[in-house]
């Protein structure tokens, strides 16, 4: 599918649909045209090759399955490999997507294999203010990044609930499951730096001055989303900190719980085990044992018997073992 949205002084700004000849657009002065190619068919993706000569490797890195973030500048554009990130949480791992951006003088391209919501969002956006895209390809690129970047902020926020949930939890009352979820989301926010720590360096490039195609006023705007990052970075930090707390809160909650349990076990045993050998000795089959005749010798042991374990739970409780 192919989308694009033109903008001209005159005109303003338009939403199209299909392939249109794009190398006539571009040749209208100050225009802006922005192409979002979705999951491109054969001849979708030749617009690529065709209206924009871009480079082949830049190409077969757009249309690969699986790309790493990173930044390129060629002669006359700017390549970027970014990444969107779904809804985490659960024993599935983090749906992460990637798109593809290049930036030329007077043109954006976009090009992904998976639906990314933001991008409908953008363009509905620009349909009502086309100010951001009046300011040039550079504003409509940073813009780009700058949503998919916010995009990141309702994952985070759902990782952040559930940890705060997983540290009331481990807390109140731990049970076995809560390991699972705390590995679960712990993997998620591992996933999330893993993410977000290239796509911060990409981001990064884009303030140093180095790249011909970011004006020295555009810069800060992407200063803003390298802190955005940061900050993301910081609390996906903090996050992680919380769950080995509370993983370190529930093992040692486990080992309180068996050595309480082994304590109680041991006491009890102890407490049996004068009965038992008083049980056991008078238990003896010989014929010739003292008291075996006399009349209040069971009386008597049972009092032995109370006696002894009454002593004991009063030396237990006074070292305070119970």
């Amino acid at each position: 599918m192919v989308r694009s949205f033109y903008w001209t002084p005159d005109g303003g700004g338009r939403d199209r649909t299909g392939i249109l000849d794009f190398r006539e657009m571009m040749q209208v002065p100050r225009s802006i045209l922005w192409i979002d190619l979705f999951n491109p068919t054969d001849e979708e993706s030749y617009i690529l090759t065709h209206d924009f000569k871009f480079h082949p490797l830049s190409i077969e890195d757009v249309l690969s399955e699986e790309s790493r973030p990173k930044v390129d500048e060629y002669e006359d554009y700017l390549f970027v490999i970014f990444q969107s990130v779904g809804r985490p949480g659960g024993e599935d791992e983090l749906a992460v997507h990637d798109i593809g951006l290049f930036l030329t003088h007077n043109a954006v391209v976009t090009v992904h294999r998976h639906q990314i919501d933001i991008l409908d969002s953008l363009f509905q956006k620009f349909l009502r203010d086309d100010r951001i895209v009046a300011r040039g390809t550079s504003f409509l690129f940073h813009a780009l990044l700058d949503y998919l970047v916010d995009t990141y902020d309702r994952p985070l926020d759902i990782i952040e609930a559930e940890t705060d949930k997983i540290e009331d939890d481990v807390f109140e009352d731990p049970q076995a499951e809560i390991v699972k979820r705390i590995f679960n989301i712990r993997r998620d926010t591992l996933d999330f730096k893993r993410i977000m720590a290239p796509l911060r360096e990409v981001v990064y490039q884009m303030t140093t001055g180095k790249l011909s195609l970011i004006p020295k006023k555009a810069e800060v705007y992407f200063s803003d989303i390298h802190d955005h990052l940061s900050r993301m970075m910081d609390e996906a930090d903090s996050n992680r900190d919380i769950l080995n707390s509370a993983l370190e809160v529930y093992f040692s909650s486990v080992s309180d719980r068996t050595n309480q349990i082994i304590k109680f076990l041991t006491i009890f045993t102890a407490i049996l085990l004068p009965p038992s050998f008083i049980a056991g000795l008078f238990g003896m089959n010989f014929k010739y044992m003292p008291w075996i005749e006399w009349k209040y010798g069971y009386t008597f042991t049972w009092i032995v018997i109370i006696l002894i374990v009454v002593g004991l739970l009063l030396f237990f409780k006074r070292k305070k073992w119970i």
